[in-house]
């Protein structure tokens, strides 16, 4: 017989079960009033107390059977630990939905940030599920380098009692898709670990795929561990700071738009808006360093202009989430329908029959880079072809929402937040294309209308706890936006720890980004440096890289003090190139070797002190 030892809401202990004890009524009576006002930990221990004095009373043979049965009893039962790798909050979302579905089965369960994971603990479990994004061009997340680096090292314990599965978030249009997922796999697999389910390699419209792989897992593990008797203890620790609202991913709050300010010149290339939401009535706090998602809807006419290459009227039926909707809605409301992405182009190529498609589809290099180039309006007019509304939608991914850097901390702004938004647009064969999320909020929101926001804190950029802490930020372009949160944060603390800032665009005229703001907090102390690079003012262009290496020996002696950098933007170039000169002033300032420099850059990464959310 199975018994369930669940403690009842009053916080009662449970019922004896209906045996006969070798107790008399009032020697019962008394050890259940005793125990009633005992906590768990108090119990466990009075447990262990009586046993040890009926050790002392026993014959030593009934002390060896004894203690056969203790030892059983006392062999900690088999859990499940899930760790989380997670740059922007997309992995870290998904462990928590699996922690709370598993605790919801009963099943014992612990959720772990992997920077607050030790890599040997492994060793000591039974049930791991790794859910890991992949950050930039198949690096870890900045929460996971360490316990990363730890797996692939000698001191990598073996662990032949490990089972474990593995959940990997990431987008197929990079060369390095789910790269971080598959590291993981493969090196608890030399390990010996077993896994218990196939990993399963999730796009960016992970979801659906994570909640069907985390029931087929959880199924698994529940049969595996083969509870006691005991109930397992749920555990959940606190990860990072949560809001008490009640907006979240799958529902967020019905914010109001109530400035779209253009903070670009005239004569600029660039559209840059300065956006501020009203969060006032929804409980939302938020951090700075953190991101504000925002759902969007896709231009009408850029529905119609998609219909009308594939010969569909935009008034046909869908079946979507058990609704039927038209396909023009679906389009607007439901689906991806700017960026083209590698399986979009494939699965046109197969159904169109185009020559130059299904060419591109057997070099991954040469359709990744088509497909990041290319929008689906102009990828459908490669060739024209006639498409059911139920085929254009099985070529498409769901829409996500899109993640900003919020630009402003609530101790400045109060229930507002400030987004920093570049217009994504250009010319495709004489046409005007945009992006989605920012033409969304830049050119299609009208002040005052509604948009759908939810916070996402990221626990990987952040301000140092210590307000004394010197720190470093490089954010060209829109990049600058956690900037100037931190830079406001700071003010509303009086923190006194040194603030630099490098900020780079084309021109100082027409792109220096909340300029006046800059000038103000430089002129009251705030802000102690300010350098800058406009690469189109002179005849050889100029990058905030080139200005790290110009003020390479007080940027090293600004590490040497402790200092934090922090670096936003441009993953492809600007990331790498300022990467690649934080290395060159550790090795030329710091007088150390290319390995022992690049080591240093590394050990400020684990160490938190170097930050970067770029994309």
């Amino acid at each position: 017989m199975s018994l369930n030892n669940k403690v009842p809401p009053s916080g009662l202990p449970p019922e004896l079960p209906p045996i006969s004890p070798p107790l008399n009524d009032q020697q019962l009576n008394s050890l259940q009033q005793t125990i009633s006002e005992l906590s768990p930990q108090q119990l466990s221990w009075v447990s262990g107390y009586l046993w040890g004095l009926s050790q002392a009373q026993m014959p030593a043979s009934e002390q060896v059977a004894s203690s056969v049965q203790v030892a059983l009893a006392a062999k900690p039962a088999g859990k499940l630990s899930i760790i989380f790798a997670s740059q922007t909050g997309n992995a870290k979302g998904v462990a928590e939905a699996l922690e709370s579905e598993a605790a919801s089965q009963g099943i014992a369960v612990q959720l772990y940030d992997a920077s607050d994971y030790k890599g040997k603990q492994l060793a000591k479990e039974t049930h791991v599920i790794i859910v890991a994004s992949t950050n930039g061009e198949g690096e870890a997340p900045d929460n996971a380098i360490e316990l990363h680096e730890f797996l692939q090292s000698k001191k990598a314990p073996k662990l032949p009692n490990l089972q474990y599965g593995v959940i990997a978030l990431g987008d197929s249009s990079y060369e390095f898709f789910c790269q971080t997922g598959k590291d993981f796999d493969s090196c608890l697999a030399k390990l010996g670990a077993k896994s218990f389910i196939e990993r399963i390699d999730c796009d960016v419209d992970y979801e659906a795929d994570a909640v069907n792989w985390s029931q087929k897992a959880l199924e698994q593990v529940k049969q595996d561990l083969a509870l006691t008797n005991s109930e397992a203890q749920v555990v959940q620790l606190p990860i990072g700071q949560s809001s008490p609202s009640p907006y979240n991913k799958k529902h967020p709050y019905p914010a109001t738009l109530l400035t779209n300010q253009k903070i670009t010149g005239r004569e600029s290339g660039k559209d840059v808006r300065h956006i501020e939401i009203d969060l006032e009535g929804s409980s939302l706090s938020y951090q700075p360093g953190d991101a504000l998602g925002v759902w969007f809807e896709n231009s009408s006419d850029l529905a119609n202009a998609i219909l009308s290459k594939v010969s569909l009227s935009g008034v046909e039926s869908i079946e979507l989430d058990g609704k039927s909707l038209s396909i023009h809605s679906a389009l607007v409301s439901q689906f991806e329908v700017t960026a083209a992405n590698p399986q979009f182009v494939t699965k046109f190529a197969e159904l169109s029959g185009s020559k130059k498609l299904l060419k591109l589809a057997e070099n991954k290099d040469k359709l990744r880079e088509y497909a990041n180039q290319t929008q689906i309006v102009d990828v459908l007019d490669e060739k024209k072809t006639q498409l059911s509304a139920q085929e254009l939608v099985s070529m498409l991914r769901r829409l996500t929402p899109r993640l900003y850097s919020i630009a402003s901390s609530q101790s400045e702004v109060d229930e507002e937040v400030h987004l920093t938004v570049g217009l994504v647009e250009y010319q495709q064969g004489g046409e005007q294309r945009f992006g989605g999320a920012s033409s969304f909020l830049s050119c299609r929101l009208d002040e005052g209308a509604e948009v759908k926001v939810f916070v996402e804190s990221n626990n990987n950029f952040k301000l140092p706890a210590d307000d004394s802490t010197p720190i470093i930020m490089i954010g060209p372009g829109t990049g600058i936006a956690p900037f100037r949160s931190f830079i406001q944060e700071r003010d509303a603390r009086d923190a006194q720890g040194k603030n630099w800032l490098f900020f780079g665009d084309r021109t100082f005229t027409q792109d220096f980004l909340y300029q006046a703001e800059w000038q103000k907090y430089l002129k009251s102390g705030v802000l102690n440096r300010l350098d800058v690079a406009f690469s189109r003012d002179q005849g050889e262009k100029v990058y905030v890289q080139h200005r790290i290496l110009d003020k390479g020996e007080e940027v090293w002696r600004w590490l040497e003090q402790g200092a934090y950098i922090y670096v936003c933007g441009d993953a492809l170039r600007m990331a790498k190139d300022v990467h690649q000169a934080l290395i060159h002033v550790v090795e030329q300032h710091g007088k150390r070797s290319r390995d022992d420099a690049e080591e240093f850059i590394n050990q400020l990464r684990k160490e938190k002190r170097y930050q970067k959310d770029v994309y």
